[in-house]
């Protein structure tokens, strides 16, 4: 007997779950505004240099002259010399070039930085913090840090926020959590300066870690084994339309300021409403709560309309239930327990290769929209709308051929699909914004799988914990992915190798993590031990290593190399089952 036992006698999947879940993942919608509003509050615009102020002192009449000829007299064009350039104007106006069919030598005239600042187009974006502080030119790699600092701050919620729910419970600090998004979120449209504005990104970040880590240990513990997989599913795609939400937000709203405030002002609501949620009965009653679990339960009966749950469901039956968990929660635990035993190492290590990796690939595609060369809120709604047919196909994976193998075909078909991109010519942009689309699309399912896939692997007792932990390298994956993209520098496939190669070896670890499909939650350590100790079928893993070799190999020197299955899998059983 077991807690899932208590929770099919007080109705199962019934009416309580419907609105728990429900509630819960509303503010789903908006997470992806969070994770994904640089691309627009901190969208680039179309600049050049602003015009020297005594360039009307010239014998000329400017009015006679359009826009772009007046361009011509001051800025160079580009390196490509299709446009203008947009950090260099000449130190003096070349205005021979006004001449009709003029082709003039501008090639070794003096040219310097832009010293009065620059114009801005205001067509795609109304105003941005690029615009509004010059994040442009020299000083353009601030723009990106604005996201590493705001991934910097989900990395750090998910440990300390990860620990603290352990402790106090995962309803209270979700609930705080909301206030914290709301608040912060929107103090950030109010930002004086671009210091400021860093500094509120990275703690509505931690908040967001909150929100989202939870939120997944909560719904989790209050679902019966069996709708698991579904409702995990399905719940993701309140995170897929978010994207699409925030497309069509963003080409509504123009101005950053008026952006934050909307995508952040609604978790006032979630916040008002979140009071109505019951902490998970698992963790009440491993720490020591026994009698308000009970009254939790005694509700979730009344509410799915099991009355006469109510008398039979007592504190002896209730601790009879789960006399195994509450002896070992009165051990303490740490971080360091998700590595001492056999089963706990292999699971972490593995599970920090999946979320690194996923979350590498992930925001290594979708955060640089602009470079596909199509409106940048199309591009938002299309990488929104892949993911719905992607996470059906994976929500009928998880359900009848298991996590494991999910977790692995999803890593690895995003791998192939990166590689891909290699080979296809730069002029083919339709077909490599489509090969894009499709990989982001399989990181998404990667993404979906793992929530679940990590919820259902760790114990109750380190639950939260293991999660906190093991994400912190998702955070840690989405602060690398844009430092990857200055290596097309040293060669334009070398991006595409590094988020390929880190995607194909995180589905050979995949591939060690134990089957949860219709299992119970593991509630105490010894568990997981149990169940992890089954023998492990390497053919998986031998085919993910061994095509990322041929891949990686084909893809730097268009030969192919084979690596023999014995050396493939001595290389991730050596790391995995290390002692």
């Amino acid at each position: 007997m077991g807690f899932a036992d208590l929770l099919n006698e007080v109705g199962g999947f019934g009416r309580y779950q419907w609105l728990h879940v429900t509630l819960i993942s509303f503010p789903g919608l908006l997470m992806a505004s969070q994770n994904l509003l640089n691309n627009f509050v901190s969208g680039i615009p179309d600049h050049h240099c602003r015009l020297p102020t005594n360039h009307s002192i010239y014998n000329l009449s400017l009015s006679q002259v359009d826009e772009r000829q007046l361009l011509r007299v001051f800025i160079p064009l580009d390196s490509s010399g299709n446009r203008f350039d947009r950090c260099r104007r000449y130190v003096e106006p070349q205005w021979q070039l006004l001449a009709a069919n003029s082709s003039a030598n501008v090639s070794f005239v003096k040219t310097e930085e832009c010293e009065d600042g620059w114009t801005y187009d205001h067509t795609e974006f109304e105003a941005t913090t690029v615009s509004e502080w010059d994040l442009v030119c020299s000083m353009r790699p601030l723009k990106q840090m604005i996201q590493t600092i705001y991934m910097g701050g989900v990395l750090a919620g998910a440990i300390v926020y990860g620990g603290l729910s352990d402790r106090f419970g995962r309803r209270t600090v979700l609930i705080w959590s909301y206030l914290q998004v709301a608040v912060l979120g929107c103090s950030c449209a109010f930002s004086p300066s671009y210091t400021v504005y860093c500094i509120l990104r990275f703690l509505c970040g931690m908040a967001v870690s909150g929100v989202i880590l939870n939120g997944v240990s909560l719904k989790v513990e209050w679902i019966p084994t069996k709708t698991r997989t579904i409702v995990g599913t399905l719940t993701s795609f309140f995170f897929t339309f978010g994207q699409m939400v925030l497309a069509g937000l963003a080409y509504w709203l123009r101005n950053w300021r008026t952006l934050h405030v909307v995508v952040c002002a609604p978790h006032f609501l979630f916040f008002a409403y979140s009071w109505w949620y019951s902490e998970s009965a698992r963790w009440l009653v491993l720490n020591g709560k026994s009698e308000e679990a009970l009254k939790n339960l005694h509700r979730v009966a009344r509410i799915n309309g099991k009355p006469e749950m109510v008398d039979k469901i007592t504190l002896e039956v209730l601790h009879s239930h789960m006399n195994k968990e509450i002896e070992s929660s009165r051990s303490t635990f740490t971080a360091y327990d998700l590595l001492r035993t056999r089963g706990m190492r292999r699971i972490s290590i593995c599970l920090i290769a999946v979320w690194f990796s996923t979350s590498f690939a992930y925001y290594g595609l979708a955060m640089d929209l602009q470079k596909f060369g199509v409106s940048i809120y199309v591009m938002q709604l299309i990488f929104g709308a892949v993911d719905i047919p992607a996470k059906l196909l994976a929500l009928g994976m998880l359900s009848f051929l298991g996590r494991r193998i999910t977790q692995a075909t999803c890593l690895f078909l995003s791998a192939v699909i990166i590689f891909a991109n290699i080979f296809v010519p730069t002029e083919m942009q339709t077909l490599r914004t489509t090969l894009a689309c499709l990989g982001k699309a399989s990181t998404s399912s990667s993404f979906t799988t793992v929530y679940l896939y990590t919820g259902e692997l760790y114990p109750t007792v380190i639950r939260q914990t293991g999660m906190g932990f093991v994400s912190t390298m998702a955070r840690v994956g989405s602060m690398a992915a844009p430092a990857v993209l200055i290596l097309d520098e040293v060669l334009p496939a070398l991006p595409s190798v590094v988020y390929g190669g880190a995607a194909v070896l995180a589905s050979g670890f995949a591939c060690f993590l134990p089957e949860t499909l219709n299992v119970p939650l593991p509630d105490t350590i010894e568990d997981l031990d149990f169940h992890v100790s089954s023998p492990i079928n390497c053919d998986c893993t031998l085919m993910s290593v061994s095509i990322f070799y041929q891949l990686v190999q084909t893809g730097l020197t268009l030969s192919c190399t084979v690596v023999t299955p014995v050396d493939s899998c001595s290389i991730v059983y050596s790391w995995v089952l290390l002692v």
